[in-house]
């Protein structure tokens, strides 16, 4: 435990004394004062975490001074000393935000052992203020990186429905980031301080989607040999993400359509009803109005999860946050890799940009991952960048635009022509106005 520090208030000395003695040798910073003034005046000097006030003294009592030093610090902890005969005022102060009281004469163990656990509840609670500051924090901070119109309309977005309880669908490509929006919208809700709990139906075979969901009981089935937790379950007080929710099978849809309804299912095995309170958010990357229209996708279970739709463009649709994305992931990788890449060249941003990306964002983060890895300079070079991608880049040089063609072509039969232009637009089958025209279009030298 660290050094913390206790103040002891009493107006007799032999009591000061010896608490003063016992709570130094287990550690602790100690400061007596032996009136409520004097306790004042310490409060002011600086912060204590746990005070030891007794209720009897002189002037100003007890009771009183603990509103006070309340006034000043609410979080200090404060454990009343009291007589016999003043237990009611002992309770009194419990109403008033005491932590709690000891009867004199004290036991030093007992008295020891009160303080600290009084003093690892307030750790305990000062850290969980702590862990909400933080997830506060995040959740003002924007986790996508994007400055084109189009991810400026998917966060807009985000920030108007995440206020809400509302159920979201998130539909976009395969690789476009539609988990990292789920969690941005959960981050900024009321439920950011209970869990997210995501859930890839598609990734699962549809025989342990339902125990995967739902939990079971021990022995609902072969090889279940204690109860289990579905995420369903596990996502109270937060937010069900199930992503690729146009892949679950018709039964399975049938039994989320109800839980959605109601907020109640059963385990796997099991008899009781369970109510659960969770906000749904869904993500695919399938046309689910073309299921519909094949009756493979239930179109009432459509209706309850297309409440509020964002759509996340391709990344082919807003390269301007593609050299964005690309900082970002060189500065994660740099971090975690312990590297001193910063930057990208040229040639190599060139290649990112001509690119179709057609894994979108998780591919250019596996490009930047693997540039990261095999790269030996300072930055990203062109090499550094996978095969297809160079590749590609070296397919597209293959091809000459028809203007340069054609721009060699009247060079060659000048060059031929010996500089001669009315030989030369002969030659070409065009007349000599025309041919001036294209010499000077194209910046060719005679």
């Amino acid at each position: 435990m660290k050094p913390y520090k206790i103040l002891i208030v009493d107006d007799e000395l032999s009591v000061r004394t010896s608490l003063n003695e016992w709570f130094l040798e287990d550690g602790f910073k100690v400061e007596t004062a032996e009136s409520a003034e004097d306790a004042l005046y310490k409060m002011h000097r600086g912060p204590f975490d746990l005070i030891l006030l007794d209720i009897k003294m002189p002037g100003m009592d007890g009771i009183t001074l603990q509103k006070k030093i309340k006034e000043i610090d609410a979080d200090v902890v404060i454990i009343i000393m009291t007589a016999y005969a003043s237990v009611e005022t002992a309770v009194e102060a419990l109403k008033l935000g005491a932590f709690d009281y000891v009867t004199k004469p004290f036991d030093p163990d007992d008295l020891s052992r009160l303080v600290r656990n009084a003093l690892k509840q307030k750790e305990l609670a000062d850290e969980n203020i702590q862990l909400k500051e933080k997830i506060t924090e995040l959740a003002g901070v924007s986790n996508m990186v994007g400055e084109s119109e189009g991810m400026k309309r998917v966060l807009e977005m985000v920030d108007t429905v995440a206020e809400t309880d509302s159920t979201v669908l998130i539909r976009g490509e395969s690789g476009t980031g539609k988990e990292l929006i789920a969690r941005a919208i959960h981050t900024r809700s009321k439920r950011r301080y209970f869990p997210i709990v995501a859930v890839n139906c598609g990734a699962i075979p549809e025989t342990l989607l339902e125990s995967e969901l739902f939990g079971h009981e021990k022995g609902a089935f072969t090889g279940a040999q204690y109860r289990r937790k579905g995420k369903i379950e596990l996502a109270n007080g937060g937010t069900l993400f199930l992503d690729e929710i146009g892949d679950i099978s018709s039964q399975m849809q049938v039994d989320l359509l109800r839980v959605i309804e109601s907020k109640r299912f059963t385990r796997v095995g099991g008899g009781d009803e369970i109510q659960v309170d969770f906000r749904l958010i869904c993500a695919t990357n399938k046309n689910l109005e073309k299921l519909v229209e094949e009756e493979i996708f239930r179109e009432d279970l459509y209706y309850r999860i297309n409440v509020f739709t964002i759509f996340i463009p391709p990344l082919r649709e807003r390269r301007s946050d593609i050299l964005l994305l690309t900082e970002f992931f060189i500065q994660k990788y740099s971090r975690t890799m312990g590297k001193p890449v910063k930057k990208i060249s040229a040639a190599a941003q060139e290649i990112l940009l001509s690119h179709p990306w057609p894994g979108n964002v998780r591919e250019l983060e596996n490009a930047i991952e693997r540039a990261m890895v095999v790269g030996k300079h300072s930055e990203i070079m062109s090499e550094d960048l996978p095969l297809h991608i160079n590749e590609q880049e070296k397919k597209k040089d293959n091809f000459i635009k028809l203007d340069d063609l054609e721009k060699q072509h009247i060079e060659k039969i000048i060059a031929e022509a010996n500089g001669n232009i009315t030989r030369a637009a002969s030659l070409l089958g065009i007349d000599r106005v025309t041919l001036y025209n294209k010499i000077k279009k194209y910046g060719i030298k005679r």
